[in-house]
């Protein structure tokens, strides 16, 4: 049966990244969205914007689109972007999907997710770019896509765009827990994911957060979006079907 998916896009990253993936969906029939989010375009500043201005340019989208009974799914960062469409538009989400996210307690932020050194690294890397992130290309290749050739962790390192630094520090609104949602969720765990040390995982660390929800597991690594789109298509349907 066709279905409308919205696919949000992590940090560095940008809707078109999610491009091949969501036409392996339009192939099989569904509709397929990929929004960039306010804080990754272009013509952002990135020394202004924030968290709220992420989940706010997707509640907008959706509403702005009438999308309704969508699967919307969202790779790490954006686990606390669709956490916020979600309270804010809980009609509107048929399932929730995380790939890999976080998952946040109510006035909680990213960088109280991740492990210290991740975030003074972040810090300083913040404070010496004007507020904006960009991670060094030895931690890419290999925390982030360890399961990739040189030539694709190149390629795809030399596509990310500066992050806003308060994406990550602003402490993220929500009515109620997760968990109290009348929606449907799902968690896909990428095995080889060393993007969050295996000792700080993030399943079932962040995942259990979301109360009943349903696990689906692949191998590969925190950016199969790039290293195995096929397999990661097929599983953001197995997590998002009925």
């Amino acid at each position: 049966m066709p279905e409308t998916f919205v696919l949000i896009h992590g940090a560095w990253h940008t809707g078109e990244d999610f491009e091949t993936i969501a036409n392996i969906l339009r192939d099989a029939g569904h509709t397929v969205y990929c929004p960039t989010l306010r804080g990754n375009r272009p013509e952002d500043d990135r020394s202004k914007l924030g968290l709220e201005d992420a989940i706010s340019s997707v509640v907008e989208f959706i509403e702005e689109s009438d999308l309704t009974d969508i699967r919307l799914v969202g790779h790490s960062y954006a686990g606390m972007v669709i956490s916020g469409v979600a309270d804010r538009l809980e009609k509107r989400p048929r399932r929730l999907v995380y790939i890999n996210a976080f998952v946040p307690l109510k006035g909680q932020s990213l960088n109280d997710m991740v492990t210290p050194d991740y975030a003074a690294a972040f810090a300083a890397i913040a404070e010496a770019n004007n507020g904006a992130i960009l991670l060094p290309f030895e931690i890419w290749r290999e925390n982030f896509i360890n399961d990739a050739d040189i030539a694709l962790a190149r390629s795809t390192y030399d596509r990310l765009n500066p992050q806003p630094y308060r994406t990550f520090t602003d402490k993220i609104s929500l009515q109620r827990p997760l968990s109290e949602l009348s929606i449907g969720k799902s968690y896909i765990n990428c095995q080889q994911d060393i993007s969050l040390p295996h000792s700080y995982p993030w399943h079932p660390r962040l995942s259990e957060r979301l109360g009943l929800f349903r696990l689906v597991e692949m191998p590969g690594s925190h950016e199969t979006i790039f290293s195995n789109p096929t397999g990661l298509a097929q599983t953001i349907w197995e997590a998002a079907r009925d």
